[in-house]
């Protein structure tokens, strides 16, 4: 295993520069140049027929039968002038991934290239090996794709790439796309209908998204060389070296060469999609970067999110570059997050979370902001449910990531305005008072224009124009996420709607009655409201006074989803009914159980095949050597308590591991799927893991380095 360790590190050494195709300056020029959008089919289209196609997505409509087979041949003829030879529906399991299936544009009994429009609405993938949550049997093969026009084909390669949500054979949702459309069309008509009370010539309201995707990028044969980044995605084992992140001297430092070349490289790559990323950076930790894109509609910011990654991964096995998207792939360094920044925005072109210099526009802004902190007061636990996953449990809470306890960050300044109209609220106001001046509304923009911080330690933060969801794993969909936090708001803003013209009802007038209800949400959402160190031992106590939950691992979370608040909040909206949201946790349960099972079996493999054959081999040396001292009359005292200090830590191990895999053949026969995963968090992975690791990593310190046989982090992060 050494030999492996010291041929990665050849291997590194002899690396030549991966030559990058100069490109136009002018991106503007060959940008989503692999896209059919809506620019494409409005050149390829007929008229009537483009404008059949734009009025069903803009209203959610179904494209009828003629209509698809329009653009079915457009699309086709477009993408072979482009060389494809096949084309797929691209879809979004429960596996964490994308998936596809490519068929050729090629009938060979007809021997034309053909695509009909029934194609392009709906395949037919196998969906027998897809995890369903007991939805269906095994038997049950047949499943569902269909065509989800609000987002753009593309060309990937030589494949025709169709995004489509998926469903099983009666119906149920077995994606992550489908509850994500059903949210924001919720949101759209609650946030559409609340924007009407202050301006009727709002008809639509979007919600965007801005992902900050998080990574690191280590040397391909350095990774392949650790078996447990191979199988688990992050290292079981590593002792921090000398020189970590503490000098604070790799964030936003300059980007290495061959780092900088990759990045431009996929940066291409994704112009050429129509990604539009835009920011690239050194991260926190040694060989951690980030990219960022644009705001997009979050179903198109998610697809993209999803392509991105996959773009990334394959440019970075060109450039030898192994790319790790796994929320802590190195202990006692910054975990990767995903950090979804978030708002609504008019179809008259409003932010609705920007304020403005018109009094009247700023109640409205407040309408939605005080909404939805009151939405994420009321949701908490389902917020935090929709971010538990196996690997942002190794993140959460350790250095930049936001702990497990939900809170809202809003800034001191917005605080003040809070507590201002709260107070306020109480004023009288005669029939040609200014309600804005007396309510300290039109101060607003002078107040919070470009003044809110930022609280790295809050998982929900206002950060001038948008909220951010920073708790997001960096290898986590942010379909999940971003449908809970949708659907929570668009039932808040539902409520609002009804309070306040319950209000009016009575007799008040209309812009009383929004500030009598946004006075009562401010009083009922203050726990929430947190500007303080979200790592601190007193948020914690705080917290616990508050009344918040502080949920640190994910079979627990996600017992929120199952809540009888949360069932009836999915069921009122249409999102997911209650069998599917069963069947999602059963998925996420199993995934979960998995994902320890394999990290307790990499584990095993490592330290029983590879770290303790070599401590005892280097332990044999040391007692030569030590007896070879004594027969010279040498004190071997020093020798003889590392010879020692091994035995101990072998013993540790190997004990370890025995009653590691005592215990899993225990967990394996209940048949609980959640008690089962209970079991594997408190009785496998918190019991043992770190205990075994500890002793590992201080072998690493005694046993000679040349005899180590795993790459060792100072050489993962710091050679390229």
């Amino acid at each position: 295993m050494s030999q492996l360790r010291f041929e990665a590190l050849k291997k590194l050494n002899e690396r030549g520069k991966v030559h990058v195709e100069p490109i136009d300056p002018n991106i503007s020029k060959f940008f989503g140049e692999n896209v059919f959008g809506m620019e494409q089919m409005r050149a390829t289209l007929a008229p009537a027929v483009f404008k059949k196609v734009s009025n069903a997505i803009k209203n959610h409509e179904k494209i009828d039968e003629a209509t698809a087979d329009a653009v079915a041949s457009a699309a086709k003829s477009w993408a072979i002038g482009k060389g494809a030879t096949h084309f797929t529906h691209w879809f979004q399991p429960m596996t964490g991934g994308t998936a596809e299936k490519h068929d050729s544009f090629f009938d060979a009994l007809a021997g034309i290239e053909r695509f009909k429009g029934s194609e392009l609405v709906q395949q037919e993938p196998d969906a027998s090996s897809f995890p369903s949550g007991g939805i269906r049997s095994t038997f049950e093969a047949r499943g569902y794709t269909a065509w989800d026009p609000t987002s753009p084909m593309f060309l990937y390669g030589k494949t025709l790439s169709i995004p489509t949500i998926f469903v099983s054979y009666t119906g149920e949702t077995l994606d992550t796309k489908s509850p994500l459309l059903k949210a924001l069309k919720a949101v759209d008509q609650a946030a559409t209908q609340v924007c009407q009370l202050f301006d009727k010539d709002i008809n639509h309201v979007v919600a965007s998204l801005g992902g900050e995707q998080e990574y690191f990028a280590v040397d391909k044969a350095l990774a392949n060389a650790r078996p447990d980044l191979v199988m688990a995605g992050r290292t079981v084992f590593g002792h921090s070296p000398a020189r970590g992140q503490q000098l604070e001297d790799h964030y936003f430092g300059t980007i290495p060469s061959r780092v900088y070349d990759f990045m431009r490289d996929f940066e291409i790559e994704c112009w050429k999609l129509g990604i539009p990323v835009r920011t690239r950076h050194n991260e926190v930790a040694p060989s951690q970067f980030e990219v960022a894109p644009l705001f997009e509609e979050v179903n198109v910011a998610n697809d993209h999110n999803q392509l991105m990654m996959d773009v990334i991964s394959r440019v970075g096995d060109k450039h030898n570059l192994k790319i790790l998207f796994h929320e802590k792939p190195f202990a006692g360094l910054n975990g990767s997050g995903k950090h979804n920044n978030w708002s609504l925005i008019t179809d008259t072109g409003v932010n609705l979370y920007a304020p403005s210099s018109s009094a009247r526009d700023n109640l409205l802004f407040l309408t939605f902001f005080i909404t939805t902190i009151k939405a994420v007061h009321e949701h908490a636990d389902l917020l935090r449910a929709s971010i538990a996953t196996a690997a942002n449990d190794f993140r959460l809470g350790a250095n930049e990531a936001p702990p497990a306890i939900m809170s809202a960050f809003i800034g001191a300044q917005m605080t003040a305005v809070l507590d201002e109209l709260e107070k306020k609220g109480n004023v009288k106001i005669e029939k040609g008072d200014n309600m804005y001046m007396k309510l300290g509304i039109d101060q607003i923009p002078e107040i919070i224009l470009d003044a809110t911080d930022r609280n790295r330690t809050s998982p929900f933060a206002f950060t001038g124009n948008k909220f951010e969801f920073r708790a997001v794993g960096s290898s986590d969909n942010c379909g999940t996420p971003m449908t809970a936090l949708n659907l929570i708001v668009a039932d808040q803003l539902t409520k609002f709607y009804e309070s306040v013209s319950k209000e009016i009802e009575k007799g008040e007038e209309k812009r009383i009655a929004i500030v009598n209800v946004l006075r009562q949400y401010i009083k009922e959402s203050k726990a929430i409201r947190f500007e303080g160190d979200g790592y601190s031992d007193e948020w914690v106590k705080e917290a616990e006074k508050r009344g918040l939950s502080n949920i640190k691992n994910m079979p627990r979370a996600i017992d929120a989803y199952l809540s009888k608040k949360s069932l009836e909040l999915f069921e009122k909206h249409g999102v997911l009914s209650h069998k599917e949201v069963e069947a999602r946790n059963e998925i996420k349960l199993e995934s979960y159980i998995k994902k320890v099972q394999i990290e307790a079996r990499v584990i095993g493999d490592l330290a029983m095949n590879h770290i303790i054959p070599t401590a005892i081999a280097y332990q044999n040396k040391l007692i030569t050597n030590a007896n070879g001292l004594k027969g010279l009359g040498v004190d071997n005292a020093a020798v003889v308590q590392t010879i020692k200090e091994i035995s101990e830590h072998i013993e540790i191990i190997k004990n370890g591991i025995r009653q590691m895999v005592e215990e899993r053949k225990r967990i394996n026969k209940i048949a609980d799927t959640h008690k089962r995963a209970i079991a594997y968090c408190d009785d496998i992975k918190e019991k043992y893991f770190d205990s075994i690791r500890d002793s590992v990593d201080k072998l690493e310190l005694l046993v000679d380095d040349e005899d180590w046989p795993l790459v060792k982090y100072r050489e993962l992060l710091f050679l390229r």
